[in-house]
């Protein structure tokens, strides 16, 4: 089965989410959140940290983040982890192929200019929930 990782990255007051532009497909011309596919043989959360790092120059000094979700697509037969984690200070960003933007995490996520069909949305949704009970560090 093939992993794939989205990091959900918001800023130090928790008022925006990273995201990137598609520039290609799946979802080109849509945000989506930062992430890539976990290589063989690699431990999925340091997969998720190289990742951040390579999208986005972000590094495991600048952010802890923990599992959100994970999801099995069989038909697809693919694995979605989202990890999520807040920074700890200001970064300066560092854009790989898709341009970066922050977005203020009130957005509408289920509308048609972001990526996953609703399931953005419903990962906003998730971290509100574990801020508002505290069951992932900030």
């Amino acid at each position: 089965m093939r992993v794939v990782n989205l990091i959900i990255v918001l800023n130090p007051d928790h008022s925006k989410v990273l995201m990137c532009y598609r520039q290609k497909d799946p979802y080109k011309g849509r945000y989506n959140f930062v992430g890539g596919k976990v290589e063989n043989n690699e431990d999925h959360l340091q997969a998720a940290y190289r990742e951040l790092y390579e999208e986005s120059g972000i590094t495991k000094k600048d952010i802890d983040i923990d599992l959100l979700m994970a999801t099995r697509y069989p038909i697809d037969n693919l694995e979605l982890q989202v990890y999520y984690g807040t920074l700890k200070y200001e970064v300066d960003l560092k854009e790989e192929i898709n341009p970066l933007v922050w977005i203020d995490v009130n957005s509408n996520f289920a509308n048609g200019d972001f990526a996953g069909d609703g399931n953005i949305e419903h990962m906003m949704q998730c971290i509100v929930y574990y801020q508002q009970n505290a069951t992932l560090h900030q």
